[in-house]
């Protein structure tokens, strides 16, 4: 099979798990007042996480032990979790989010690279000047935009009602996402014209580029 269709076929198979994912995670935080399927799709994506973390550990045996305790208390309070499946993804929404805001928002401090900088840096040679200031810019818009999105998350999780946060936590964040990239490259595509990089390069370039960046001089 040519390398291009199996990119594609991944490409398809992952979008949809996520799908799949954000559909049985609406379902089982809000429509469903007790579910253990429902707690372990919401522990899921931590548990494989820390998992690969665990594994690649320098200190793999610590971790791995780390882990299975984690793994007996959570069986342990395995029943309070079924019953507050709703809390399970609210947590796991806005924990993910904060922490993503503080990843792209930590690398805009004095003396550090923008994430966004150094995202455009795997993908291309040299950073003009000009690709600088927008990147930094770029970095600024993602962390107000996972910024809002916890703030967002948490308001109608306390004011509203669990289908409607759900449906905007589970249904929407991740079309809202995509939103932010392709307004990002309609943008860079005005000001930048010569940058002809597309929303897939970025995206691969985000997986490429480290979690945290590095002091500027110390490139």
């Amino acid at each position: 099979m040519k390398p291009a269709l199996v990119r594609v076929g991944r490409g398809l198979a992952i979008g949809v798990a996520v799908v799949a994912w954000a559909v049985a995670a609406h379902y089982t935080s809000a429509l469903v007042d007790e579910s253990s399927w429902g707690a372990l799709l919401a522990i899921a994506p931590f548990a494989a996480i820390a998992a690969a973390f665990a594994w690649q550990s320098s200190r793999r045996a610590a971790m791995l032990g780390v882990l299975a305790a984690a793994t007996l208390a959570l069986a342990l309070a395995w029943p309070t979790l079924a019953r507050n499946v709703g809390w399970l993804y609210f947590v796991q929404h806005v924990g993910t989010n904060v922490l993503l805001g503080i990843g792209f928002g930590r690398t805009l401090a004095a003396g550090r690279e923008p994430m966004c900088t150094r995202i455009a840096r795997t993908m291309h040679a040299t950073v003009s000047p000009a690709l600088a200031r927008y990147t930094r810019q770029v970095t600024v818009a993602w962390t107000i935009f996972f910024a809002a999105t916890a703030a967002i998350s948490c308001l109608l999780f306390a004011f509203g009602s669990i289908e409607t946060w759900s449906a905007f936590a589970n249904l929407l964040t991740m079309p809202l996402v995509g939103m932010m990239f392709l307004a990002e490259y309609l943008v860079r595509l005005r000001l930048l014209p010569e940058d002809r990089s597309s929303i897939l390069d970025a995206v691969r370039a985000y997986r490429r580029a480290s979690p945290t960046a590095k002091p500027v001089n110390e490139q």
